[in-house]
């Protein structure tokens, strides 16, 4: 067992000063070992490192089927309440955050001089339609006068007739003396005075049939009178309506921004109604809608309820980004060209029945996930 030993130790012992023993690494080869080593070390942080930025980013070797984004809210018809009409608050029977519902009054104006207006338009319709009443009877009253000057005109015509072959009798009389010159003469201007008669009675039927027709065009104004007086009554009635303002729909309001005794302006904003449904909109990357389609599932959490998940689908997708829909667009021919990717708009559908959905509110920040893999909502298997 010890001659192993005393053999390793005589050979060490023989070997010459300055020279490698057998097995051991060369003096010289032991620096670029360390620089290998080295350079193995920081190769591999540099990958590791490259990974790390491809997971977070999410890019291949690591892309994802589901779409993220941070840039999402919660949206709803938040509908601003106003009059219509101007005038002093009444009554304010509401306060804020009441749930309404469709029909329920939100405020009063004071209405009196509203009333008043009603009943002087009703007043005025009165006198239109007596107005129009005495036209009718004015018609039937020149029609009457029509047929008095046709028999006056009938009469007259008889008379003439009558006078003229008295003339002419007496003109084949007066040869024979049997008629005095005297009498031919007055029997000739007793057939002027008749032929003059008709002539008379047929201007004075021609200015019956005048009136008649005047009478018709004035029954015409007055008719569209009564329809004007009519339209301002109903114009009257809707403003009396409108002092009375009720919610258009069922829903929550918000801060109640009116009070009693304030004299409002029509349109002025005197509360906010923020209804039972609501949906998400998602300002995508353009460069993350590749794969987004309608109906494609969505899971989106909600930062003010602890980052609770609910569920979605997706309904509709914007026509174009939302740079293009602003009041001011970027120019990009100025020469200050820096391309930044633009948001596409998503909305999407809030599932229901869901626990806690009715905590949801209107301008709550989400982060949506849309899974671009998952099999489309309402579509076979």
């Amino acid at each position: 067992m010890t001659e192993p030993s005393t053999t390793t130790t005589t050979a060490i012992a023989s070997t010459p000063e300055g020279s490698t023993p057998p097995g051991a690494v060369p003096t010289e080869l032991r620096p670029l070992r360390v620089r290998v080593i080295s350079s193995l070390g920081f190769a591999a942080i540099a990958i590791v490192g490259v990974l790390i930025v491809l997971y977070a980013w999410q890019l291949p070797p690591f892309s994802s089927a589901v779409e993220t984004t941070e840039n999402a809210l919660v949206r709803g018809q938040v509908t601003i309440i106003g009059p219509q009409l101007s005038g002093y608050v009444f009554e304010v029977p509401v306060q804020d955050f009441q749930y309404v519902k469709t029909g329920d009054l939100l405020v009063r104006l004071d209405d009196r001089i509203y009333k008043q207006r009603l009943d002087q338009a009703l007043a005025q319709l009165a006198v239109q339609k007596a107005s129009l009443a005495n036209v009718v009877q004015q018609r039937n009253s020149a029609e009457a006068t029509i047929k008095l000057r046709q028999a006056a005109l009938v009469d007259s015509q008889a008379q003439a007739r009558k006078s003229t072959a008295d003339l002419r009798r007496n003109e084949e009389l007066i040869s024979d003396g049997s008629v005095s010159k005297r009498e031919l003469d007055v029997t000739r201007a007793a057939n002027a005075q008749t032929i003059a008669a008709v002539a008379q009675a047929q201007a004075s039927l021609e200015i019956a049939r005048q009136d008649v027709q005047t009478v018709i065009v004035n029954r015409g104004s007055l008719e569209a009178a009564v329809a004007s007086a009519d339209a301002a009554v109903e114009l009257a009635r809707i403003d009396l309506s409108n002092t009375r303002i009720t919610a258009p729909r069922d829903g929550q309001l918000g801060q109640i921004g009116v009070r009693l005794g304030a004299y409002v302006n029509s349109g002025a904003q005197l509360m906010a109604l923020v209804p039972k449904q609501l949906w998400v909109i998602a300002n995508m990357k353009e460069t993350q809608m590749d794969n987004v389609q309608v109906g494609q599932p969505v899971t989106f959490t909600v930062d003010a309820l602890n980052h609770r998940k609910f569920h979605g689908t997706v309904q509709h997708i914007s026509p174009a980004t939302g740079s293009e829909f602003s009041l001011l667009q970027a120019d990009n021919a100025t020469g200050n060209f820096v391309k930044i990717a633009q948001r596409v708009p998503v909305r999407i559908t809030v599932d229901p029945d869901q626990a806690e959905s009715e905590r949801l509110r209107p301008g709550l920040s989400v982060v949506v996930s849309i899974d671009t893999a998952g099999r489309l909502k309402n579509s076979p298997p």
